[in-house]
């Protein structure tokens, strides 16, 4: 590949953190190259094809991981251009003010940031102007303080999650449309126009976007930074170690190596780590050397620790009336955020998932692996189906981690009973609603009216805080810029830095994260 030259800054993944950062940095002047791992996703009628995507696990890593046990699993990982964003929900929301204190849950007590949700406030109506979320500010009552509504109106639900959220307000809750990222302009029925991008199709969730109407990072942050000369990227370039320099105070090499195995030394003033939390965990930790021999930023111990995903559970009720919806992911619900009328402890968040169909479901797709077999075609169940998406706070132990073995393979220990109550009584709150939701119990199911599936250790999707962020250099591995503690030119900033995750996706928080380190880095380097 030739030489080559010295950069201002190097940012090792092309994620919602790495992607957006190179985005800010791009019209700086500064010289930045982007380091994939993978290449560009191929765009093929496969992307939205659900045995291609869910069943057989076309585009995921081919790779697996260890549990604590030392048995081999396969992370939901992708390693393209875009990062995990080429095949998320999109569903970009800000964490609520509160959670950025501390909060006593149920299982024990999340961590305050070293941050409050004022300071990160405009970045995050920037990230959301940003990635064409489309919402409504004001809905929520969770919610904290905006300076400004969404750039788009909310996407329209469809009828029958209408009436479910019509069914949903006659019970004295607060549904609300769920904030999403997507190039979508609607007439007056919500339909999409003749000239949006986004088609409101049933391929949000989980699918790459055929059509790039999704908010991913590579459409809305890395082609855009690109068409900037003083931005280039290297694509199928695994980094495999930092390198330091004599006082081990500065990385002074970025080592990767090519798809031909080949290896290649690159240089820059500022050195960036953004392969999402397990991987950039783990790439600190195989750059241990004489100066740093735990690993680079680790003289805390924090690195790799600390690993939080939510308690998520996806369940599938059965309407007793077809459910036409196709493009479903328009709804959520947080009256039980911060607890309940009969508990003081947080429950957590719904919201609507993408639309199951009939191979999901058959194919034994993750989400819905291991749930009761139904006596009706599955034809049948797909067509009656709504798709609940539940999602509560799990807290950061030290015990859950990321390390690595003599082969530099990655093992991630996880304890998945960590704060699970909240999320049983949210299932149960749900649950206990759904007759009056037009979903009680019919001739359709004769087991059950739902179908819940929790999550295995294998869905790291909301992966984070394995180099968490803090004032502390005892008690953290980054100061409040995302900057190493232990060295003078390594930022992190992708999820790894959450001292704590919330109830709610973790994508937007790292995205007006990359904006606001950005700023920090520019005003660096000027």
């Amino acid at each position: 590949m030739g030489d080559f030259p010295h950069y201002d800054v190097i940012i090792i993944g092309t994620g919602a953190g790495g992607g957006t950062l190179a985005h800010r940095l791009a019209p700086s002047g500064k010289r930045v190259l982007l380091v994939e791992r993978g290449g560009h996703l191929p765009r093929e009628r496969d992307n939205w094809d659900s045995t291609a995507v869910f069943v057989k696990g076309k585009y995921r890593a081919p790779e697996f991981w260890l549990d604590r046990h030392g048995v081999e699993f396969p992370p939901e990982v992708n390693y393209y251009v875009g990062g995990n964003t080429k095949f998320f929900g999109a569903a970009l929301f800000r964490l609520r003010p509160e959670d950025f204190g501390e909060t006593r849950h149920h299982g024990g007590l999340s961590p305050a940031w070293p941050l409050r949700y004022e300071d990160l406030e405009p970045y995050y109506t920037e990230a959301e102007h940003l990635y064409l979320v489309h919402g409504q500010h004001g809905e929520d009552p969770t919610e904290g303080a905006v300076s400004a509504q969404y750039a788009h109106p909310p996407v329209e639900h469809e009828p029958r999650i209408q009436k479910l959220s019509d069914d949903l307000e006659k019970r004295g809750l607060h549904p609300f449309h769920l904030p999403i990222g997507v190039n979508l302009s609607q007439d007056g029925s919500g339909a999409a126009t003749h000239a949006s991008v986004c088609i409101r199709c049933d391929r949000v969730d989980g699918f790459p976007c055929l059509v790039r109407g999704k908010s991913d990072a590579e459409v809305i942050c890395v082609e855009p930074a690109l068409r900037h000369p003083n931005v280039e990227m290297i694509t199928n370039t695994r980094v495999v170690r930092l390198e330091t320099d004599t006082t081990g105070r500065s990385v002074n090499g970025v080592v990767g190596r090519l798809a031909d195995g080949s290896e290649v030394r690159l240089t820059a003033d500022v050195v960036v780590v953004s392969c999402g939390a397990v991987n950039s965990a783990a790439l600190l930790l195989a750059s241990a050397d004489d100066r740093h021999p735990a690993g680079l930023a680790n003289s805390s111990d924090v690195v790799g620790r600390f690993y939080m995903r939510h308690n998520n559970l996806a369940l599938m009720a059965v309407s007793k009336e077809p459910n036409d919806t196709r493009f479903q992911k328009t709804l959520a619900l947080h009256d039980w955020y911060f607890g309940a009328d009969d508990w003081d402890f947080p429950l957590g968040g719904i919201q609507m998932l993408g639309k199951s169909d009939a191979e999901q479901i058959h194919g034994e797709a993750p989400r819905w692996a291991g749930a009761v077999a139904p006596d009706l075609p599955f034809e049948v169940l797909a067509h009656h189906a709504v798709d609940f998406w539940l999602c509560g706070e799990d807290l950061p132990l030290p015990g859950n981690r990321v390390t690595l073995d003599g082969d530099a393979r990655i093992r991630l220990a996880l304890d998945e009973t960590n704060n699970t109550e909240g999320l049983k009584r949210l299932r149960h709150k749900l649950q206990g609603m759904l007759g009056h939701l037009g979903m009680h119990e019919h001739q359709l199911l004769s087991h059950s009216i739902y179908l819940h599936k929790g999550m295995p250790i294998g869905a790291t999707a909301h992966q984070a805080g394995t180099v968490r962020f803090g004032t502390d250099p005892a008690a953290s591995a980054l100061d409040v810029n995302c900057k190493a503690h232990d060295l003078d030119n390594l930022y992190v900033v992708d999820t790894s830095f959450f001292p704590s995750i919330g109830a709610v996706n973790p994508s937007l928080t790292a995205i007006a994260n990359a904006l606001r380190v950005g700023d920090h880095l520019v005003e660096r380097l000027s």
